[in-house]
């Protein structure tokens, strides 16, 4: 928990801003040279939107956060111009200096409190002051102007796409413009009650997470200057610029008020920029307190020299055009070769940090060296996912060294060929201890890591065509890969509320596909989000037919074998 201490009032050109300071409730005591994190809140918001993220990183930084003007405790001029985006990067500063004199602060940044802080971060010599900013749900009003204008002047489906779905997505602007509206409509929304029922509905956010100050209605309509003030005239008059402060932006996909798309040009204008991407709504300091602080650790551990996260490698990272994973962390079971090799150089590729895990640690040290070409941060691990109890100590591990991964392959397997009454004992054990309760092991771990980490993720197991083509000599085989198809489709079912995606791969038995092949249909199914991906052609009509007209499946497997059984 972490309570805040009033310091005292900031003045910005005779503005007066209320300046608090986080202290954790234990009386630990923050190191004098320990990093300055400004907390910059949005509308209709106060400080106290804050809390947990201050609860999370007070250990570790001097923790600072303000009212922005017309907000809270702060003074609340009644010109609509003095809430111009340029009067509220000056208040940035200003606390920026009050804070930490002759230093420099990390600004982290929430709706309207981000949109300020990208005005503050675009200044000539704004690095002077600003050692970094994480931008959570507010883009530049410049770069979203740059981008409308071009979607207006090179009108294509996608473009135009991006603009209206954007523009359906904020109607409520519109509504902020009109003259006695918004006073009628905030008033009844200003209840804490109904803010808290209104959020629930739209953005999915839980009741109890919701933080108001007790200003609140006063809040929404002073902020509605902000929009005022500044919404026409910078979107349709842009001035982006080139930011030097690294920027860490953290994109929630389930955002109702900013669509993802907003954000697909910044990479053009900042020049060390890192992006995260989850499953998560626009109240992120409310609903995921710990991830921001998780994210904000990493990105200064990266610009300071790993201070804050001993025995970890970050996993922030540079994005850029093509780069659709950056900041991901992916685990790959049998990386040591084939599928999971090319599967894990692919994600390196499109920017993800890879944990790499197989019997053969050797092949996965020489998969790391591949991956790392690419820029991608590696981890080898020797995993047997026959263990269940070492892959259990596995999942534990890497949460504890590297976080909650984002993406998960259960790729490890091992096949069995021959008549089913011919095998052993132990052929059978090892065979459905690997390619079934392997995989069931892998999906339970990190599926419940993913569920209470709370910002979705993506499970990829590879099963086989012949889960769906039965075969003569391939019965036992079968059946495991069966159990990881239904498994997989039951599991993505059970997980979709958490938003976390389960895609079953099925390459093709004979004449099977290059490994590269299948990574590239993995990469497509954790893009879309697909349940059962057949690979190759051969399983593309065997999965069509055997749904369709299984008696055809049948007669073709009477007529097939498939070799002797394999020790």
């Amino acid at each position: 928990m972490v309570s805040w201490k009033r310091r005292r009032n900031v003045n910005s050109a005779g503005v007066h801003l209320a300046l608090f300071e986080a202290v954790a409730d234990d009386g630990t005591a923050t190191a004098d040279d320990a990093p300055t994190i400004l907390l910059v809140h949005g509308w209709p918001d106060t400080h106290v939107v804050w809390d947990g993220v201050a609860a999370h990183l007070a250990r570790h930084a001097r923790v600072f956060a303000y009212d922005t003007r017309g907000m809270g405790d702060s003074d609340r001029p009644l010109p609509v111009s003095a809430y111009r985006i340029e009067n509220l990067a000056d208040d940035l500063f200003a606390v920026a200096a009050a804070v930490n004199p002759g230093g420099k602060v990390h600004v982290v940044a929430h709706d309207w409190g981000s949109i300020q802080s990208w005005e503050a971060v675009s200044r000539s010599g704004a690095a002077t002051q600003i050692a970094s900013f994480t931008s959570i749900s507010g883009p530049s009003l410049d770069h979203v102007g740059a981008l409308l204008r071009h979607n207006i002047t090179h009108p294509t489906p996608r473009n135009l796409g991006t603009s209206i779905s954007q523009m359906v997505s904020s109607t409520y602007i519109g509504l902020f413009h009109l003259p006695l509206l918004p006073r009628l409509f905030l008033g009844v929304l200003g209840s804490r009650r109904v803010w808290r029922e209104f959020l629930h509905l739209m953005d999915g956010t839980p009741r109890d997470a919701i933080t108001t100050a007790a200003t609140l209605r006063r809040d929404m309509n002073s902020g509605v200057r902000y929009y005022r003030a500044n919404i026409g005239r910078r979107l349709l008059f842009p001035s982006p610029r080139t930011v030097a402060v690294p920027v860490l932006e953290l994109l929630n996909t389930r955002d109702f008020a900013i669509r993802p798309a907003t954000f697909s040009t910044t990479h053009r204008y900042v020049t060390r920029l890192w992006r995260r991407d989850g499953a998560t709504g626009h109240w992120l300091p409310s609903t995921h307190p710990a991830y921001i602080a998780e994210n904000v650790r990493n990105l200064l551990a990266t610009l300071d020299g790993d201070r804050l996260v001993p025995e970890s490698f970050t996993r922030t990272r540079r994005f850029g055009p093509g780069q659709a994973f950056t900041g991901r962390l992916a685990v790959i079971t049998g990386a040591g070769r084939g599928i999971g090799r090319e599967t894990a150089r692919a994600l390196a590729e499109l920017g993800c940090d890879v944990v790499l895990a197989d019997v053969d640690t050797a092949g996965a040290e020489e998969t790391a060296r591949l991956c790392k070409e690419s820029g991608s941060a590696t981890a080898v691990y020797h995993l047997d996912v026959a263990d269940t109890d070492a892959f259990i100590e596995f999942a534990k591990d890497v949460a504890r060294e590297h976080g909650v991964p984002d993406i998960v392959v259960n790729n490890a397997a091992t096949s069995l060929s021959g008549s089913s009454l011919d095998a052993t004992d132990e052929q059978v054990d090892r065979l459905l201890e690997i390619d079934l309760r392997g995989v069931l092991t892998g999906c339970r771990e990190f599926g419940r890591q993913m569920v209470t980490r709370g910002t979705g993720g993506h499970i990829v197991n590879l099963a086989s065509a012949a889960a769906f083509t039965p075969q003569r000599g391939l019965g036992i085989f079968a059946a495991a890969k069966a159990g990881v198809l239904l498994y997989g489709e039951s599991l993505r079912a059970e997980l979709a509320e958490h938003h976390i995606g389960v895609s079953t791969i099925c390459p093709a038995v004979s004449g099977a596909p290059a490994p590269d092949e299948v990574a590239a249909q993995i990469v497509a199914a954790i893009r879309a989000d697909k349940a059962v991906v057949p690979v190759a052609p051969e399983a593309r009509i065997g999965y069509r037919i055997y749904r369709f007209t299984p008696w055809i499946s049948r007669v073709i497997a009477r007529r097939q074998g498939v070799g002797a059984t394999r020790p």
